[in-house]
């Protein structure tokens, strides 16, 4: 009734925990072992819904359609790769989870004044290996 065999084992194992936490009535049962074996069916039934109302779920929360990756997403993902750990995790937090320097700073641990720096050297990283666009070149030239 599970998805595979540590499931299965699994809900058998409870089922023999609540038998042994009731002992005391289920020993007297005529068939304790019946007991036993309607609390790990209803036990897989329960889990086999938890599992289905997740799906379902997932399945009116996922987007009716996606965009594919630009053109700029696979070298954008190169140029992070190579930038050091403490550069990525700050520009990840700030730009992708959307985080506010001070919190940044608080779950990393770091003073404010560090997470600044690490953000501008950062994208200044990511500016030097992904290249200036025609815009920004503009920007520099005045």
């Amino acid at each position: 009734m599970g998805r595979d065999r540590q499931d299965a084992e699994d809900v058998v194992q409870e089922a023999f925990v609540r038998a042994a936490a009731r002992w005391g009535r289920v020993g007297a049962y005529e068939l304790p072992e019946a007991w036993v074996r309607r609390v790990a069916i209803r036990l897989a039934l329960n889990e086999l819904r938890r599992v289905r109302r997740g799906l379902t779920a997932l399945l009116r929360l996922r987007p009716a359609h996606q965009d594919g990756p630009s053109e700029d997403r696979p070298a954008l993902i190169v140029a992070l790769r190579d930038l050091p750990l403490r550069y990525r995790q700050v520009l990840v937090l700030h730009y992708l989870a959307d985080l506010p320097v001070q919190q940044i700073a608080a779950e990393l641990g770091l003073p404010q004044g560090t997470v600044t720096t690490w953000l501008a050297r950062g994208r200044l990283a990511l500016i030097q290996r992904l290249g200036t666009s025609d815009k920004e070149q503009e920007v520099q030239d005045v």
